[in-house]
């Protein structure tokens, strides 16, 4: 029997790294920058020595799903056969192609100020309206959603650990990626952050 949502949160995630992989490929044509591919930034290329393993296990493991019988990277049984949890798995490869759809929105307002990594002398442009009016690091928000996503459907430790990581990771990056911007753009990141959550927006009192 085909595993549907397995099969949905596969394609899902391929597509993600492949439109991140085509936008690094526009960048090099256009200015013959790679866009972060490789860090210029110590810390930055120390989190790469993580990164780029735990992008090739989250591309590799929904692969392996879909393939194994048995084994720790076989889906299990009871994932497809309790009724509860099989319900939950459709809602997570849902929630997959929705975090997918967001980011590609995310992606699109940015445009030619998107890239990887943090370059030293790059000359940002402060986004603050669209997806990005509430929540200063919308594209992370959505790969962790993406990434949880994945470890339901998948519902292996592999999966669930790269899920983990990717969060890790993403937490730390969004936290560097503040201290550039904070020295770029001074008090008016300041200002950014005071109305502004990290990954969700932030309650206002009424």
């Amino acid at each position: 029997m085909t595993d549907i949502p397995l099969l949905l949160i596969a394609a899902t995630v391929w597509i993600y790294w492949a439109r991140v992989g085509s936008m690094v490929v526009r960048a090099r044509r256009r200015s013959g920058d790679l866009a972060g591919l490789v860090p210029q930034q110590g810390w930055e290329r120390l989190l790469w020595l993580f990164w780029v393993p735990m992008v090739a296990a989250w591309l590799t493991l929904p692969i392996l799903g879909l393939t194994k019988t048995g084994g720790p990277f076989a889906v299990p049984d009871w994932a497809r056969q309790v009724p509860i949890y099989a319900a939950l798995r459709w809602l997570a490869a849902a929630g997959g192609l929705y975090a997918l759809a967001m980011t590609l929105k995310c992606w699109a307002r940015m445009g030619r100020d998107w890239r990887m990594d943090v370059r030293p002398d790059q000359r940002t442009t402060l986004i603050v309206d669209g997806l990005f009016q509430r929540v200063r690091h919308p594209i992370y928000a959505f790969s962790m959603l993406l990434a949880s996503c994945t470890a339901v459907v998948v519902a292996t430790v592999p999966m669930l650990i790269v899920a983990v990581l990717n969060i890790v990771l993403v937490n730390l990056k969004a936290r560097n990626e503040e201290r550039f911007l904070l020295r770029s753009h001074g008090t008016e990141y300041e200002r950014y952050i005071e109305h502004t959550g990290r990954f969700f927006p932030r309650h206002r009192a009424s």
